[in-house]
């Protein structure tokens, strides 16, 4: 390992004391790499417009730079355990590349600096992401939720409940998405602020441009108190990964249902062979493997969240805590986007076995529909009621789920989805 940055003359360093600070933070900063170089640019030249790096060297810092990101991405250079982290790894190489100019660079900035702005700009990055997945969940469901309409049994308690549709099934989860992908906007206002120039917590005596690091890395307002970008640190995760979880609570539920239409006892769904796997024992199964992944897959984020928030018991100003912090945030999110990614091919393409759909309509499913036809000419309700629950197995004569779908006529339902409604609410989200 190279030298850390902070030893002293006279301080031995001992080989297990290091491994345990160090544990796989070097591996971790690869995923942020490219970001504290380009965070390491908008630095140099904030420095340069200060005057503290020449034009000259502020020039050969960022070719030097611009080489190290090419060479990562190349392969040519390999993060690895010859560094502590990341920072330190940059540091070396402008060094000895560029001698004094590259130990300037730190000027000003802390390794606190560098993983907050590195890590903000990732989280936006992945935000990004999130709202372009959730809009397409949402646009696949709308689209599907435009095709012919199919009856499906509407479930409360997991038992038989109501007529419901195909279209009311995926006007539901087109909703939802629609609301996790403006959660994922929302999220991404919030965390947009530059905390780079804040040093380890309590700024420097130098009159720092972070106007021009703020405008130069995409950020749409200074993080203004030093403190606070100490105090953000684990808050601002936190967020992105409830916003994710968001959706796959979402996910969860499809998932659910998915799981229980495809089995032999509803035979609702047919899923693409794909998202099935075989038995390793028994030569008659497929099973909805990636189904249950999707439903499991919020346990993960949850935990990524959860982890954070256990480590936040601190008081203000930067502790060592928060290293940990940053497996889980890659983990949580890197796992949650991963389980969405698959969603949008896999609601075009399942089908629906509409045979076994209808088979599972039963007379007394139409038994609401009486009480509240009966209460509309004038009977108590609850009176339409009692007489419709004795009535129940009745209840389906001279009806047909079309007739019961396209007589709900409250907004949003059976007969009147809106769906234009929602389409208008996510063209907004992405416009």
């Amino acid at each position: 390992m190279t030298q850390p940055l902070w030893q002293k003359d006279g301080i031995k360093i001992d080989a297990k004391i290091m491994q345990f600070l160090a544990g796989n933070d070097v591996l971790l900063d690869r995923e942020f790499f490219l970001h504290d170089i380009t965070a390491s640019k908008a630095h140099v030249e904030g420095l340069a417009n200060i005057g503290v790096v020449g034009a000259d060297e502020a020039a050969a810092l960022k070719r030097e730079l611009d080489a190290l990101a090419e060479d990562f991405r190349s392969g040519a250079f390999v993060l690895d355990e010859r560094h502590e982290d990341g920072h330190s790894a940059i540091e070396a190489r402008l060094t000895e590349r560029l001698g004094d100019a590259g130990r300037r660079v730190h000027t000003g900035r802390s390794r606190n600096d560098q993983i907050l702005v590195a890590t903000r700009l990732w989280l936006k990055e992945k935000l990004a992401t999130l709202q372009t997945l959730c809009h397409d969940i949402a646009q696949v469901c709308l689209d599907r939720a435009a095709e012919p309409t199919l009856p499906l049994p509407g479930y409360t308690h997991l038992q038989r409940a109501v007529v419901s549709s195909t279209a009311m099934w995926f006007a539901g989860f087109a909703e939802g998405f629609t609301d996790n992908a403006l959660r994922a906007q929302q999220t991404a206002v919030w965390i947009d602020a530059n905390p780079l120039g804040t040093a380890a917590g309590y700024g420097v005596n130098l009159p720092l441009d972070r106007a021009h690091t703020t405008q130069a890395l995409g950020f749409a307002r200074m993080q203004v108190s030093p403190v606070y970008a100490q105090l953000s640190r684990g808050k601002f995760e936190m967020a992105v990964l409830e916003s994710i979880a968001s959706a796959l609570l979402d996910l969860r539920r499809m998932a659910w249902d998915l799981s229980l239409f495809t089995t032999a006892e509803f035979n609702f769904v047919k899923l693409p062979a794909e998202y099935t796997t075989g038995s390793s024992i028994m030569p008659n199964k497929r099973n909805p493997d990636v189904i249950e992944l999707l439903r499991a897959s919020y346990a993960s984020v949850a935990a990524a969240r959860c982890e954070i928030e256990q480590l936040l018991s601190l008081p203000s100003g930067y502790q060592r805590d928060l290293q940990f912090s940053k497996g889980s945030l890659f983990h949580g999110v890197t796992h949650g986007l991963s389980a969405l990614e698959l969603v949008p091919d896999l609601l075009a393409r399942f089908q629906w076995n509409e045979p076994a759909m209808r088979a599972a309509i039963e007379p007394s499913m139409y038994a609401t529909d009486v009480a509240i036809e009966q209460a509309a000419a004038g009977v108590p309700f609850r009176d339409a009621y009692r007489a419709a629950a004795e009535a129940a197995s009745a209840a389906g004569a001279g009806r047909t789920p079309e007739s019961s779908l396209q007589a709900r006529v409250s907004p949003g339902s059976g007969h009147d989805l809106k769906l234009d409604q929602v389409q208008q609410r996510l063209d907004a989200i992405r416009g």
